[in-house]
């Protein structure tokens, strides 16, 4: 067999079917499977098989898809409750609370993914309802009201597709891809008998089953509440990536297809669905841009009950950068606006540096360094459970370019584009193995003064 051949062959299909299921319309517990879900849920069974025979033969490389995505597109993705007392296979079952919501936006034009992730708990006005948690939108109006409630609420984003994905297809999905692997950074244990549920993870790498996976995802810490919840989905989101990009998936895909398709409620057309997948194609998991909807935890008697207050400065901010809205108040040009944009340094940023290397003064190290370079808002915190290899400056609230001025500075680190850092900070730097060669020349440069 011809080597070079075969290296160009495989990466492509692998990425295909990484990107059907994830690059779209995943990254939590139920939309995790949304991906898959969305692309087989408008076509018949014979058809799917066929379709899995040519997304694996060569000729269908040679070919390619004939759909093309012409311009970007926004799609909301809503994980749905199990609603009591209705029947797997009724329409009713995408009526519930949506569990997880996000807004996903395919741009052709930079050939970038981006993610948000909305909290559940984001405080919301509901037309006839008045003001409550977004995850109601659904319950009062199906997705035409969802859809509505996250426009007003970002600007009047224009939203172009949903998708409902009911609970139960995420275990499935995991037994299916044979288990994921993950880290678990802290013990999780909880028990609600009302709820029928019991989460007893242990620390460290593990790979999860269908429920074990489900008990990572809803593990509600009494800290962080919901802001966690969001984390753990998205470094499940980073597990699948590895997983779904394994060769020993390829043959469990047309039964997955098939298990799936009662799970999904979409009106994504099957030819926009192959558009989407023609686009992930091309795209590389640097590509998947994820964040979080900038806010605060509401104050204990501030409101009726808990919210998510969402922050709109930071939320206008994230508009711009990940998802293309320009709005006036960043209009820099026009300098008679009196909303104009009102720049922060990078060095006043918060900066949490967390040690995973085998170094145990690197934190301490390390922020003191970005402090001797101006960096004025550094701090240290708890070292993270797991050794790294790699270095990480995590863009915690989104800020891309600052993220790259930090790594920049220490002059390593990966650029990690997800809300996977430490929660309150506005970049996390997760010190790896790397970080040694930088601190052995601080301490020799601080040796010949």
């Amino acid at each position: 067999m011809n080597n070079s051949s075969s290296k160009k062959s495989r990466p492509i299909w692998l990425k295909l079917w990484f990107w059907i299921f994830i690059f779209l319309l995943s990254g939590t517990t139920t939309t995790s499977f949304g991906a898959i879900a969305a692309l087989f849920a408008p076509v018949e069974p014979e058809f799917v098989t066929q379709l899995l025979q040519e997304f694996t033969a060569d000729i269908f490389w040679r070919r390619r898809l004939p759909y093309q995505l012409s311009q970007p597109i926004n799609i909301l993705v809503m994980g749905i409750d199990e609603v009591s007392g209705v029947p797997e296979d009724s329409p009713d079952i995408f009526e519930g609370r949506s569990d997880t919501l996000m807004l996903v936006r395919a741009n052709p034009r930079n050939k970038k993914v981006s993610l948000l992730s909305v909290p559940r708990d984001t405080r919301v006005e509901i037309p006839g309802v008045g003001v409550t948690k977004i995850n109601q939108a659904n319950v009062y109006g199906g997705q035409k009201l969802a859809e509505s409630v996250l426009e007003n609420t970002l600007n009047d984003i224009e939203i172009d597709r949903y998708v409902r994905v009911s609970k139960g297809a995420f275990r499935e999905l995991i037994e299916q891809l044979g288990g994921i692997e993950v880290f678990v950074p802290e013990p999780m244990f909880y028990v609600d008998n009302t709820q029928q549920l019991k989460i007893d993870l242990k620390v460290g790498w593990q790979t999860l089953n269908g429920e074990q996976a489900e008990q990572f995802i809803r593990f509600r810490e009494q800290v962080h509440g919901d802001i966690g919840r969001i984390q753990r989905q998205q470094v499940l989101l980073k597990a699948l990536r590895s997983r779904v990009t394994n060769v020993t998936v390829l043959p469990r895909l047309p039964k997955i297809a098939r298990v799936i398709q009662k799970y999904v409620d979409t009106n994504l057309t099957f030819q926009e669905i192959l558009a989407l997948a023609n686009f992930g194609i091309d795209l590389e998991r640097e590509d998947l841009k994820m964040v979080m909807l900038p806010g605060r935890a509401s104050l204990r008697n501030e409101y009726s009950g808990s919210y998510w207050v969402i922050d709109e400065d930071g939320r206008d901010r994230i508009l711009e950068q990940y998802f293309d809205v320009k709005l006036n108040k960043f209009d820099n040009d026009n300098i008679y606006n009196p909303m104009e944009k009102k720049e922060i340094s990078p060095l006043e940023y918060k900066i949490a540096v967390q040690n995973a290397s085998s170094y145990p003064k690197a934190a301490t190290e390390l922020a003191q360094y970005l402090y001797d370079q101006g960096f004025n808002n550094v701090y240290v915190v708890s070292d993270w459970s797991d050794k790294q290899r790699f270095t990480e400056v995590i863009v915690q609230g989104g800020y891309l370019e600052s993220a790259e001025v930090v790594r920049d500075t220490l002059g390593f680190g990966n650029i990690e584009p997800t809300s996977t850092g430490e929660i309150g900070s506005d970049l996390t730097i997760r010190l790896g193995e790397d970080s040694l060669e930088k601190i052995n020349l601080l301490q020799e440069q601080e040796q010949s003064l």
